[in-house]
């Protein structure tokens, strides 16, 4: 058997997980032995183009208008790429547009049966194996090869025949083609790989081929341990792909038991670490953080676990046992309660990450904090924006997009980051973490988060061997205005009359160095450099407001607070040194807290 080969590129084009994959999670209990593989649908990629679009050859994806790639007759030209978009490529070549006029077909609509299955065989004819050159092709494989088993199907059902027709023996050839180019060119344990053994193991179910389901199965099991850590963490650096993760790996077990085999247990032991992760993942909001290249979602929660829990905001499901958890995968996720003693949406969420240096579908987001307080987000990641390589992905992607203290002027590279302690009590929670992103620049960050009043503490320290700027950056939503009041005060309320009755104070609290008169900028919808942007999907993207914290010299040293409060109330504080030791009394309306800041940078509560 030939070896496979794993591709060069980490953008693997698997549906987004909250854009082209439906939220329906995969049943909760095993499914009858039925010696099929079901059609798995078609990822939402149909709902563009309606059976009318189809059969005039007209495909569309995404916000692009719609583009006719064929002579209407079924002859496509599968070089189309009038957008120059890798993703409008992919899926034109993933046949999964033709999913409206296959369910018609199913239903006995002879005339779309015969236009879909002349597309196919259009497909076939026009990209012969090995199609490994056209990368769009390539990436599409698993996808085309779901379309030509349901198209199978249609096949069947709709001429009501047991057994495929001589003109469509071509079918069962291009099937095992796909295995075969699956084989050779397997993605490896990343969800794009086990989509492609899913559907390897679909084509030995459907041709009655035991060797193609007892690799494909090979291939879960050896994937399994590698996309889903035991602590319920993926491999993919995404909270979006956890979320996507979570439906995958549930589809394989449900593929494997209707076609009769046993997929084991560690497939559901990972799958409920997972949704134990993906239930601290979501924030009080009832979205899923936004970490990594994640779009703007809800949980899907299948019945009775914690997943479900927050998908229903409390209302079904089991209560996850932890209110903080820290991730050896380099995940911190806290929130001040599960809705026991205020509102499940009153309560305040954060997500910190650290670890291992970017991977797969990972930002270079080390440190950064996300921050959602008082039924709305406050600190937020700038989201997902797509896979077009240019100069908004490089953005999104870089420690510029993220809640952090960078660098601008020294080279930075995606790094390994140390979380050195953490410490969580009953009302409030630190951590310290260090890195080094550039040669002869180090950066370490404290972060302090309490309960009552709820806020969050940095202290940035950066260091190097030669003078740099330092920017500590707080990425806003896009509805927030700024208003810097002082080199040392900004205030941030609702850009319109949304019904948010609360504001958030970004200060940055003179220690050890003299705040500069220009300490705080802020930054919107910049494009050169880009800045100040935020993408709610991979389809649009808003202008929004980024606070920046500034220091120039080889070191600098920020402490900021970033304190949410209600409309009505005052933030202020008063600063002291006993004893060596540095003092922050913050009061937030009628609610008060006093931070203690230790010589080695460490931030603690201690009333």
């Amino acid at each position: 058997m030939p070896s496979p080969s794993v591709p060069d590129s980490t953008s693997s084009e698997e549906p987004l997980p909250g854009v082209d994959t439906p939220a329906t999670p995969p049943p909760s209990t095993p499914v009858a032995n039925t010696g099929t593989y079901e059609c798995p649908g078609f990822s939402g990629i149909e709902s563009n183009v309606p059976l009318s679009m189809l059969m005039s050859d007209t495909f569309s994806w995404g916000t692009d208008p719609p583009y006719k790639v064929g002579n209407g007759s079924g002859d496509i030209n599968w070089r189309s790429d009038p957008y120059r978009k890798p993703s409008w490529y992919m899926w034109l070549h993933s046949l999964r547009w033709l999913g409206n006029g296959i369910t018609a077909g199913q239903r006995g609509d002879r005339k779309a049966l015969t236009h879909v299955m002349a597309i196919i065989h259009d497909w076939v004819k026009d990209n012969p194996y090995t199609w490994k050159g056209d990368v769009g092709a390539w990436e599409a494989t698993m996808h085309r090869t779901n379309v030509l088993l349901c198209a199978r199907q249609a096949v069947l059902t709709g001429l009501k025949v047991r057994s495929l027709p001589t003109q469509y023996a071509w079918l069962d050839k291009a099937l095992v083609d796909h295995a075969q180019f699956m084989i050779v060119n397997w993605s490896g344990p990343s969800n794009h790989g086990t989509d492609e053994s899913i559907a390897l193991f679909g084509v030995g179910c459907t041709l009655k081929r035991q060797e193609l389901k007892t690799l494909a199965v090979d291939r879960l099991s050896q994937a399994i341990t590698k996309a889903i850590d035991t602590q319920g963490s993926t491999n993919e650096q995404s909270v979006g792909y956890a979320m996507f993760n979570y439906l995958l790996w549930g589809r394989a077990t449900t593929a494997l038991q209707r076609c009769g085999s046993n997929p084991g247990p560690v497939i559901a032991q990972r799958r409920a670490a997972l949704s134990e992760w993906l239930a601290l993942a979501t924030k009080s909001t009832g979205e899923l953080q936004q970490v990594g290249d994640a779009v703007r979602q809800k949980p899907t929660g299948a019945t009775g676990t914690a997943l479900d829990y927050v998908a229903s905001l409390g209302k079904r499901g089991t209560r996850p046992s932890k209110r903080v958890a820290v991730f050896d995968a380099g995940y911190v996720f806290g929130r001040t309660g599960w809705g026991e003693t205020r509102q499940f949406a009153q309560e305040s969420t954060y997500s910190i990450r650290y670890g291992a240096a970017r991977t797969l579908h990972g930002h270079d987001d080390h440190m950064s904090l996300t921050y959602s307080s008082h039924g709305r987000d406050v600190l937020i990641d700038p989201g997902h924006s797509g896979y077009q390589l240019d100069k908004w992905q490089a953005w999104s992607k870089s420690q510029a997009a993220h809640n952090v203290m960078t660098i601008p002027s020294a080279d930075t590279v995606s790094v390994v980051t140390q979380l050195v302690r953490a410490s969580i009590t009953p009302t409030w929670e630190s951590y310290s973490l260090a890195d080094s992103p550039a040669p002869g620049v180090s950066r370490k960050r404290d972060v302090l988060v309490l309960k009552d009043p709820d806020l969050i503490i940095t202290l940035d320290r950066g260091q190097a061997t030669d003078p740099q700027r330092y920017e500590t950056l707080w990425h806003l939503a896009p509805d927030q205005k700024v208003t810097v009041q002082s080199p040392t005060a900004a205030v941030a309320t609702p850009a319109a009359k949304t019904g948010d009755k609360s504001k958030t104070y970004l200060l940055q609290i003179p220690y050890q160095q003299q705040v500069p008169a220009d300490g705080i900028t802020v930054v919107q919808g910049q494009q050169d450099p880009v800045q100040g942007w935020y993408y709610p999907d991979i389809f649009h993207r808003q202008p929004a407001p980024v606070v920046k914290f500034g220091r120039n010299g080889t070191n600098a040293t920020i402490l900021s607070a970033i304190v949410p409060a209600g409309s009505t109330e005052t933030v202020t504080y008063k600063t002291r040194t006993v004893s060596g030791m540095f003092f922050v009394d913050l009061t937030v309306g009628t609610r008060k807290a006093t931070v203690r800041v230790q010589q080695d940078g460490r931030l603690t509560r201690i009333s």
